[in-house]
């Protein structure tokens, strides 16, 4: 399964870029009030199918390099906020009540997609922040 290691790293990483333009895009029409743009069928599932090969691609990744996110600091914080990411994007598109609430839960969604990809580019669990810890 090694020889096709290329092959699925890339494809996982064009879907972390995807699925983060998705979502930006869909929080971006519904901070502008465009719901019904934001929850078209296509967009909403299109995003699902991303991330349905997103997760698909790093569990395969994961069997490959024999990870363990257990025993991986960094793998185990991406997970975790993986979750936190989820949560947040959930409320930014569509449980949030409130205009104010949504926004938070975009923009606050938004930085922990990037503190996700610090980590996985840097493999270490402060991501890009690494460089000012010493």
């Amino acid at each position: 399964m090694i020889e096709h290691y290329p092959t699925i790293k890339l494809l996982h990483i064009v879907c972390v870029i995807v699925s983060g333009a998705v979502f930006a895009l869909r929080g971006l029409l519904m901070l502008a009030n465009r719901r019904a743009l934001a929850a078209n069928p296509a967009l909403r599932y299109g995003s699902y199918a991303i991330d349905t090969l997103l997760l698909s691609a790093a569990v395969l990744l994961l069997v490959i390099l024999q990870l363990n996110p257990l025993v991986q600091p960094w793998l185990a914080l991406k997970l975790i906020l993986l979750l936190v990411y989820i949560v947040l994007g959930s409320y930014a598109l569509k449980r949030g009540r409130t205009r104010t609430l949504r926004m938070s839960c975009y923009l606050a969604a938004l930085t922990v997609y990037l503190l996700m990809f610090g980590i996985a580019r840097t493999h270490h669990p402060l991501g890009w922040l690494q460089v000012f810890s010493g």
